[in-house]
């Protein structure tokens, strides 16, 4: 496994300390194997990175074993591109699995262990039709009625069984079902459906079968197969652990393992549900699954999220069975932190404006020796030409600037970052009335490093030499939604409604600094006093530059979250007076 250890989950949780009990108890031999099994219909989120870092990490604290399986039974939805892509999003991650499996690797022994309930008269084949075992199973103060065909014998449920694997009845004829509880109070346990015939090509065993496990069926069956230990879920699987254990108990797999549940990861400004991102694909309201704006890990790794950011997010967040709704601020402190020990810093300018430095000599160009971080030595530094005409970030110029405004202005002077204090002289204009240009006098005696003027200036800003600038595309990302909850339902609004129009702004013909020439490919930087930018992975080529905004320097959303968390506290309140 690889050395993301060092980002597991080292503090005490619930779910450590069962793990601790099992091993001073010498249950499973003091082993802990984990699984991480998702199913290959959609491209691996946020919510699952927390699962991923806690079944790899407890393994790899432990010395165990982490499996990654693909629950592939539900071919119509499933595909090689998810599955790829999900092997892509745990490695990039940092983790590697111990094996890799299938739960189609298993459709054989699973059908024999249906074939082993069936004989021991604890599973039947229901041939009534869907709606109606769904109105048969009862309510949640109702108790469920019993299938007429629930008392067939075990030859003709057998037989039944046999025939629908050879393809003889239509999809939806029959099912196969367990036989346990029609009055439980858990509605999983009223004979819950344990295969059903779906004629669909299947992407890895093509069409050697018509009919399909459950989930409740294969994965207790897959985790016992496998010698899983610990089986971590989350908690909508609460209720289902009794089927799990019932399947365990009763058919003869050589290990039983132990489902636990833990509370699932909600992040707020975002949803995570596959089919909501799969509608956001579909309907072309994101460019794909990679798309920086989604919550899935491909798009974050476009989007320049470091993977050592995400494991610490999830360490950060913890494990319990509480509900865990978590502000995106938190997510994005992970990464500025990452970012910030790592990138290295590069002057960029977003909105260009030229800036003409009158009395510079026009064949003139210094080598200001630049470092690439200020705390970081070792990442050494660049020379940055300095010339007569530079350009600078269009806002640090105001002709009419408001109170405390302390960048370029008639009358005032400013510090061009590692280089000279220039002193306003004149604009030029054009004959609507638009800047084009800026014209300063550079003070000789203010070079930075060798400053021997003495003159204080309040404000610095950074700048590109313009006969050396590399054009760059700049995609400045936000939050893709600007409601906290988007899918809570509330207003009686779809989830798409939410959608944030400022969630991409474009930028083309950025200047960046000429040392940013070549640049490769999933390249990160600080654009100083921008943000931290990472080269497109898909769209960024050495001779066509295009960044994606990975966060800002800054929280900028805090009280935005402040004020919509007020909002909803006042409506409950109000809801709870009503």
């Amino acid at each position: 496994m690889s050395d993301a250890s060092e980002n597991s989950p080292l503090a005490s949780h619930f779910i450590r300390q069962i793990i601790e009990k099992d091993r001073a108890a010498g249950r499973h031999e003091g082993r802990v194997g984990t699984r991480f099994p998702p199913e290959p219909n959609g491209y691996l989120h946020i919510g699952h990175a927390k699962s991923i870092c806690l079944n790899f990490g407890l393994a790899l604290d432990y010395a165990g074993s982490c499996n990654l399986r693909f629950d592939d039974t539900n071919p119509e939805k499933e595909s090689e591109e998810f599955a790829a892509a999900i092997e892509r999003d745990v490695s990039w991650l940092g983790f590697e699995w111990q094996e890799m499996r299938h739960a189609s690797d298993y459709f054989e022994q699973l059908y024999d262990f249906a074939q082993e309930l069936i004989q021991k008269g604890l599973a039947y084949v229901d041939s009534m039709p869907a709606d109606q075992i769904r109105e048969y199973r009862g309510t949640l103060t109702e108790p469920g009625k019993a299938s007429p065909y629930r008392d067939r014998s075990v030859e003709e449920n057998a037989e039944l069984f046999r025939r629908m694997r050879d393809g003889e009845f239509e999809d939806g004829a029959h099912v196969l079902r367990a036989k346990i509880d029609m009055a439980s109070p858990n509605i999983n346990m009223r004979d819950p459906v344990l295969y059903r015939i779906r004629r669909a090509t299947h992407h890895r065993t093509g069409d050697q079968w018509c009919i399909y496990p459950m989930y409740d069926f294969t994965h207790c069956i897959s985790d016992a197969l496998e010698g899983i230990t610990h089986s971590l879920c989350t908690l909508e699987f609460e209720d289902h652990r009794p089927l799990y254990d019932w399947v365990i108990e009763h058919t003869s797999v050589p290990h039983q393992p132990q489902q636990i549940e833990f509370s699932r990861l909600e992040l707020l400004y975002t949803v995570t549900s596959k089919r909501k991102l799969a509608e956001l694909v579909s309907l072309g309201l994101v460019e794909g699954w990679d798309d920086p704006r989604m919550p899935t890990l491909s798009g974050m790794r476009r989007r320049g999220y470091p993977p050592e950011a995400i494991r610490d997010f999830c360490q950060r967040i913890g494990v319990s069975k509480a509900e865990n709704k978590v502000e995106m601020g938190v997510l994005e402190n992970s990464v500025r932190e990452a970012l910030n020990a790592t990138s290295p810093r590069v002057m960029a300018v977003l909105n260009p404006l030229k800036l003409v430095l009158t009395n510079y000599p026009e064949d003139k160009t210094e080598s200001l020796d630049c470092p690439f971080h200020p705390q970081q030595p070792e990442l050494g530094s660049r020379p940055v030409p300095f010339t007569r005409e530079i350009y600078i970030e269009r806002d640090d110029f105001m002709e009419d600037p408001p109170g405390k405004y302390f960048r370029l202005k008639p009358g005032g002077a400013v510090r061009l970052r590692f280089g000279y204090i220039v002193d306003f002289e004149s604009v030029v204009k054009d004959d609507d009335g638009n800047v084009l240009e800026v014209h300063c006098r550079v003070d000789p005696e203010t070079r930075s490093g060798s400053d021997t003027s003495g003159r204080k200036v309040k404000g610095t800003i950074h700048w590109v030499s313009a006969a050396h600038a590399v054009d760059a595309t700049v995609r400045v990302y936000d939050r893709l939604f600007t409601r906290r909850r988007p899918d809570d339902g509330k207003e009686g609004k779809d989830f798409k409604e939410y959608l944030n129009p400022e969630s991409l702004t474009l930028l083309e013909g950025c200047k960046l600094e000429g040392s940013m020439a070549g640049t490769e490919a999933g390249s990160r930087f600080q654009f100083e006093r921008n943000g931290y930018f990472v080269a497109d992975e898909k769209d960024s080529f050495p001779d066509a530059l295009v960044f994606n905004r990975t966060v800002t320097l800054r929280d900028s959303w805090a009280k935005i979250e402040q004020q919509q968390q007020q909002e909803e506290q006042q409506g409950q309140k109000a809801g709870q007076k009503s």
